[in-house]
């Protein structure tokens, strides 16, 4: 694929090129995506990582020419493992590690919104602690990067490669949406990626701790997640 645009790229520009590249790079490897991304964007490129692994972060830091940045959103109800999964990957990993928090500590969301807004209303609690500020830590980046598959859900089945993130005005890149589960297992074996220990403790995917349960033998595995609620997305993807 040639790339002809201008550096200073219009809204519509970066849409018809997302949507050419989408169609192009669908089904290659996450590595090609990888590299397209960093050939379009470069340092206005950036991948975004819950520490559940660290897939997307090795399979940048092993393709890309530079160091880039992974954008972790520090939301302040982590699991202890996921901040040492996140803490292991700065140290390792050729990546830039850039930990965003939200406006409001815990402590002060519980004075202003009361206890366990989680609880009561976790859209809110997701806007506020996830969303909010992954659009404030997205502003200075063209493109973003996530690691989000077509199997692991119904609401991400049709995923793109590349797509047009049109909330944000961004290039968006699923580098791993082709991949199956099995797919990523066998790279995390063959690439000995760092994996949250909770990943092994009936724990498949891994959010907030107060709203991330383990689950059963058989179930899906996002059924952790907002168990026993409706609610399937904390409102990054959506």
């Amino acid at each position: 694929m040639t790339l002809t645009l201008p550096r200073q790229r219009t809204s519509s520009e970066l849409q018809e090129l997302a949507l050419d590249a989408g169609r192009d790079l669908d089904g290659a490897l996450p590595h090609d995506v990888l590299r397209w991304a960093w050939a379009a964007f470069g340092k206005k490129f950036c991948v975004t990582s819950s520490m559940g692994d660290a897939v997307l972060a090795t399979l940048a830091s092993d393709v890309l020419p530079s160091a880039v940045d992974v954008i972790f959103l520090d939301t302040g109800y982590h699991f202890p493992q996921t901040l040492q999964t996140r803490d292991r990957v700065a140290r390792t990993l050729n990546v830039n590690v850039v930990s965003v928090r939200p406006e409001l500590t815990v402590a002060q969301q519980n004075v202003e919104f009361g206890q366990s807004l989680y609880a009561r209303d976790p859209d809110a609690c997701c806007a506020m602690r996830k969303v909010a500020p992954l659009n404030s830590a997205l502003q200075p980046y063209l493109a973003w990067g996530a690691g989000l598959r077509r199997d692991e859900s119904p609401s991400r089945s049709l995923a793109p490669v590349v797509g047009w993130d049109a909330k944000r005005g961004k290039v968006k890149v699923n580098p791993l949406a082709c991949w199956t589960a099995d797919d990523v297992s066998a790279y995390i074996a063959e690439r000995d990626v760092i994996v949250n220990p909770l990943a092994y403790q009936g724990f498949p995917s891994i959010g907030c701790a107060p709203c991330t349960k383990a689950v059963l033998p058989g179930q899906h595995a996002r059924a952790g997640r907002w168990a026993g609620r409706d609610k399937t997305e904390c409102g990054l993807h959506v």
